[in-house]
């Protein structure tokens, strides 16, 4: 199977839109992309259209268009999350027990066919929208897109993966906790958040009913942005939709959480891109260390105040009357809930108060936050041992957005050296939308980022890629270390111009020491490939005062590689000048 491809919205709207394809076309295509990857996920849907039903709605767009209609989604494929209604299709919420028959569409839906949109079917979730991670469905687990053995994020697991794999050109999620956002830094994928009341929730299955927004997963924020055109808008039938406004902010100075209080749970991969992006950032505008204290008090509240109650009373029926049917995970999380009080949710209530006045007058100071989307990422085997308190790390940087009333766009900002990816997310207040589109936009601009990497197609992605620059090199004394482990060549690069070479001094056999340095060179090396097993045990022969680490190459990519300890300096020769390990060792004869 080859890598698929990935197509725009904004691009497939225009080409039906211009005769230069049509619908059907589309349709045809996006159907053999979606057969051909059901080799490799087909949990990522819970429910699809016929065939003939799906080519019958594409021959209906291109039957207004050459009426002479200009639709703005003329032909566009999209996924819908299996917690929001579409007429046609069951709703589940990935609960079997609570599967029901919409009479309806909800709002957003009627206002993207509406615009001549393609829907595919309904996609995977966390169980109720509960959960970051996309492990809690009846319905399998959809897997992140590059590698399969790691969590797609969730609770919009399979939303995320259709768009990732490239089947459809956008797909719906919704956010309570972080459900449109960590799934998009998973897989490289632009994940926005409106204001709330900016899109009607009106048909979505709520979690947490004051605090539910329905999001889209895009390639880039062109798309978005162009959803967001059609998407949004006051519906009178939904109690919690507001007229739309448009505010204003700038991006002259940008939030970012004090270095203290930044939590990586023992990621240091991750602390390093963000560090990457933070430069990147720099760009913009002024970058302003903020104390996050009075954010994570109110997302504390999410889990550990009375809003659980909000989705105990979601899916009170069905926990009284079939409490079986819930999933375990999603049943504990949301089971104390019904021991709560009026008092316990008005005391929530005034302290949420409170902590949102801090909130609103930091915008005088700051005109957006720019946070981790998450600290870490986990795999899915590492998930199922421990599901509550891994998920919860997952939304360190995220739970309290819809608390504040606040709008987000998660934004790719690295690769990590597994292949999934790692990203930041820009915050504003209410009605900021535009306003953080724009901002995304300057962002990806100036970052640099590598493109995504291919698609795990065949589950072979449980491999981490490693650098060497001395005794490990092909042909040199440690080499067999490697070929023991049955490492894969991947090819000899240079590093980052960011690094200086020493030979250490009395190192049997002799060994470098690869320092970073902001006066440093380039300096050559090579890559392996090894199994995840392979490099533990390959880590756990690395002597002092070398270690493992993390290594930027000369494209900006990074990997895991040889670092040293500053001891290993003492009595070292600078040998950086020569450019490399094996032109030093040409040096000595």
């Amino acid at each position: 199977m080859t890598t698929l491809d990935r197509r725009s919205a904004v691009a497939i709207a225009e080409a039906v839109n211009a005769g230069r394809t049509s619908a059907v076309a589309v349709a045809e295509e996006t159907w053999a992309r979606i057969e051909q990857y059901d080799a490799v996920q087909p949990q990522i849907w819970i429910s699809r259209a016929s065939q003939e039903d799906f080519l019958a709605a594409a021959r209906a767009i291109d039957a207004r268009v050459a009426a002479g209609e200009m639709l703005p989604l003329a032909g566009v494929p999209f996924a819908v999350k299996d917690n929001i209604d579409v007429a046609g299709f069951e709703t589940t919420a990935a609960c079997p027990a609570f599967a029901y028959q919409p009479e309806a569409s909800a709002g957003v839906i009627e206002r993207l066919l509406a615009a001549g949109a393609l829907c595919v079917g309904k996609t995977n979730l966390d169980q109720f929208a509960t959960g970051l991670v996309g492990t809690r469905s009846p319905y399998g687990i959809p897997r992140n897109a590059y590698n399969l053995g790691y969590v797609s994020g969730g609770s919009s697991s399979g939303s995320s993966i259709a768009v990732a794999a490239g089947l459809v050109a956008f797909a719906l999620g919704t956010d309570t906790a972080g459900s449109g956002r960590v799934p998009a830094a998973f897989n490289h994928l632009i994940g926005f958040k409106p204001s709330k009341g900016r899109w009607s929730t009106r048909g979505l299955v709520p979690a947490c009913r004051t605090l539910d927004c329905i999001t889209v997963f895009t390639d880039d924020t062109t798309d978005a942005g162009l959803i967001d055109q059609v998407a949004a808008g006051f519906d009178a039938a939904d109690p919690y939709s507001k007229p739309l406004a448009d505010r204003a902010i700038g991006q002259a100075r940008i939030g970012v959480p004090r270095r203290d209080q930044r939590n990586w749970f023992g990621d240091s991969e991750a602390e390093y891109l963000y560090d990457r992006a933070l430069e990147r950032l720099a760009e913009m505008g002024e970058v302003v260390e903020i104390d996050l204290t009075p954010l994570q008090e109110a997302a504390q509240l999410l889990y550990g105040g009375p809003w659980v109650a909000e989705r105990t009373a979601a899916i009170a029926d069905l926990l009284a009357n079939h409490p079986e049917a819930v999933e375990e995970t999603v049943r504990r999380v949301v089971e104390p809930g019904a021991g709560m009080s009026a008092v316990d949710l008005f005391n929530g209530m005034y302290r949420l108060a409170e902590i949102k006045r801090h909130a609103d007058l930091m915008w005088a100071d700051i005109d957006m936050l720019a946070f981790p989307t998450t600290g870490t990422t986990y795999r899915v085997a590492e998930l199922l041992a421990a599901p509550v308190a891994l998920n919860s790390n997952l939304g360190f940087y995220t739970n309290f957005v819809n608390l504040l009333d606040m709008a987000a766009i998660a934004v790719p900002a690295g690769v990590r050296t597994n292949a999934t990816g790692f990203g930041i997310t820009l915050i504003g207040p209410a009605d900021s939308d535009h306003a953080l589109l724009d901002a995304a936009s300057a962002y990806l601009s100036i970052a640099n980022l590598p493109p995504p990497p291919p698609l795990d197609l065949e589950g072979k992605m449980q491999t981490v890629k490693l650098a060497v620059v001395g005794a490990h090199l092909k042909d040199m004394p440690l080499h067999w270390q490697l070929t023991s482990r049955n490492a894969t060549f991947v090819g000899a690069f240079d590093t980052a111009p960011t690094y200086r070479l020493y030979a250490m001094a009395d190192s049997v056999p002799p060994k470098p020491a690869l320092v970073h340095s902001e006066h440093g060179a380039s300096i050559a090396l090579e890559v392996y490939e090894l199994g995840v097993a392979e490099f533990g045990s390959f880590v756990v022969d690395v002597p002092s005062p070398l270690a493992i680490g993390t290594v930027t190459l000369a494209d900006d990519s990074s990997v895991k590689g040889f670092v040293a300890e500053p001891r290993a300096l003492a009595g070292a020769q600078d040998i950086t000048s020569l450019g490399g390990w094996r032109a030093y060792m040409a040096s000595r004869g």
